[in-house]
């Protein structure tokens, strides 16, 4: 007589249980909405030039402040599974207005590839928060099922990294620290590699938790060997908190993608094992 098998089986889309290791990205994400939000409130400005509203917005500086309570309210709310999916969709929100204003400028072709660079990384924390709205989201409905789909897309992110570091080849080497051996060059051509490698490995689904989990490493790399430094020289630039607080919300985000997908290639090897049955007395 055979019984239920051994392992129970997940349901696809639901959430687990939310422990420090298994939810590292969710906190990242999180922390780069609060350092967002915390920076608005702290300056009552955006996080320019990357958050592109111009000087002659009305109630530019209201604005800005309401903005950062919604980042850091938002980013605050992932935190707490009752309030993570709101969170979640919030930012997803936010940030889609963000990368929604680099568009006119896209559309003028005058400024080269800058405006659209500037455009895909705000799409990169829509990806993510899209992401995990769909995550926390019922497991039977119709957007817990586009998780994977959302993180997929978030690999053109990253094809845009890429084409940044090669039009900005001459100033990348500027701010490559020249004490990593082997050469500042070879770190502006590994680094520029690596996020075309990481690009195709994610839209194409192959060995993409090991690209992803590289390109969080890439991206976490250039926040403590660039910017923090930058920020230790600066601490009175507003430019510099600007590049810190968005390379901590892209790293998270970077990071909550690759989460994602780690625990999909996880979850799709344990639905395609064979199932061990169990047999009883009769």
């Amino acid at each position: 007589m055979s019984e239920t098998p051994s392992r129970q089986k997940p349901e696809p889309g639901k959430m687990e249980n939310r422990t420090l290791t298994s939810n590292l990205g969710i906190y990242a994400y999180a922390a780069g909405a609060i350092f967002l939000g915390l920076l608005g409130l702290a300056t009552g400005d955006f996080a320019t030039t990357w958050q592109r509203v111009g000087p002659n917005v009305p109630f530019r500086e209201p604005l800005a402040y309401f903005t950062a309570f919604i980042e850091l309210a938002a980013g605050l709310a992932l935190l707490w599974r009752r309030t993570a999916r709101a969170g979640a969709l919030t930012l997803t929100v936010v940030y889609s207005v963000f990368a929604l204003v680099w568009v006119p400028k896209i559309l003028e072709g005058l400024s080269g590839y800058d405006p659209t660079g500037n455009f895909f990384e705000e799409f990169s924390l829509v990806a993510a928060g899209a992401v995990l709205f769909a995550r926390f989201s019922p497991a039977s409905s119709p957007i817990s099922r586009r998780e994977s789909l959302f993180a997929r897309i978030s690999g053109l992110s990253a094809i845009s990294f890429g084409i940044v570091h090669i039009v900005d080849m001459p100033g990348l080497l500027t701010w490559i620290p020249s004490w990593i051996p082997p050469s500042q060059m070879f770190w502006a051509y590994a680094t520029t590699i690596g996020f075309f490698l990481a690009a195709a490995a994610i839209l194409t689904g192959i060995m993409a938790p090991l690209a992803s989990r590289l390109l969080t490493a890439e991206i976490v790399g250039f926040e403590i060997l660039v910017w923090i430094p930058k920020l230790i020289a600066g601490p009175h630039d507003h430019f510099t908190w600007a590049g810190n607080a968005i390379c901590v919300a892209i790293a998270g985000a970077v990071w909550a993608v690759s989460d994602s997908i780690c625990r999909t290639g996880k979850r799709t090897a344990t639905h395609t094992e064979p199932v061990t049955e169990i047999s009883s007395p009769a």
